[in-house]
């Protein structure tokens, strides 16, 4: 999706959301909504009412791709996907899930826009993707908070799950870097950023889905804290590699929840890891002063 070239106008990001995408929700958050579910799927819904009413023409989706697209052999730190239209999801997404074959709009010139055209912005070094086929980890976001799945996207990669991974200061230093140049687009588009990630979970280890406990609930309280207070250097401290890892051991991808932190620019106006069945799941929110 591109958008029309004509009066120099800023964009204007106009919130941040920060939720889950555990692709076991799909086939069990239905209808006959199971009762330790009920909040997470309200959560979805209050988040969903939210992003509705900022009317965006394009969303950012920070997520990490579960070593699909990306494996051993090369995982970039930072990817941004320029594509015209990505392709969702995986066969075995959808033989072990029950997630279905989808399509989205990519953004294109925005995805262009926040790699730097010509010459790479910033100082993240981005990789780039033209070709893309997006995992759980940007479907189950987009079909929870945009079901109809009209909205363009730009979805970014982060490395949370080979080592080396990017310190969490880095996160935030993407955050901080998104806020600035969707500021500074040179049209007239309403933003969002939507991040995703875990607090505290463990998968294939003694830790996994305690029905309804945690496996680390003082690095859930804590994580919970720094995005209610906005505590930058609270976070980056308390994210260290070994720190997550005590936590369980995909819980790296929580660190997507400071590139959040670092768009939202404080305090977030509402903060929760809302129990279920399977871990603590994360739902995070910013809006602009009104």
């Amino acid at each position: 999706m591109r958008f029309g070239y004509g009066e120099r106008t800023l964009a204007e990001l106009v919130g941040v959301v920060g939720v889950p995408h555990n692709p076991l929700l799909w086939r069990t958050m239905r209808d006959d909504m199971p009762e330790d579910l009920a909040r997470t799927a309200e959560n979805f819904a209050r988040l969903r009412d939210r992003l509705t009413a900022w009317e965006p023409q394009a969303v950012v989706v920070v997520s990490s791709d579960h070593l699909r697209r990306f494996f051993h052999d090369n995982s970039p730190a930072f990817c941004i996907g320029k594509a015209d239209r990505f392709s969702c999801t995986y066969e075995n997404e959808m033989r072990t899930f029950g997630l279905e074959h989808w399509e989205m709009t990519g953004a294109t010139d925005l995805a262009g826009w926040l790699l730097g055209d010509q010459e790479l912005a910033g100082s993240l070094d981005f990789a780039m993707s033209n070709e893309w086929v997006l995992d759980h980890a940007f479907t189950i976001p987009m079909v929870y908070l945009s079901p109809d799945l009209q909205i363009p996207i730009v979805p970014i990669h982060t490395n949370t799950n080979i080592p080396p991974i990017p310190r969490a200061a880095r996160f935030v230093e993407l955050g901080r870097f998104l806020a600035a140049a969707i500021a500074a687009f040179p049209e007239r588009a309403r933003v969002a950023v939507i991040a995703s990630g875990h607090l505290a979970t463990e998968i294939g280890g003694p830790r996994q889905f305690l029905g309804g406990g945690s496996p680390d609930q003082e690095f859930d309280d804590a994580a919970v804290a720094w995005m209610a207070e906005g505590d930058v250097e609270g976070a980056i401290a308390g994210c260290s590699f070994d720190r997550i890892s005590r936590a369980g051991n995909v819980t790296h991808q929580f660190l997507n929840f400071l590139v959040a932190l670092g768009a939202g620019g404080g305090p977030a106006t509402f903060a929760e890891g809302t129990p279920s069945r399977y871990a603590n799941a994360p739902f995070f929110l910013w809006e602009p002063a009104t």
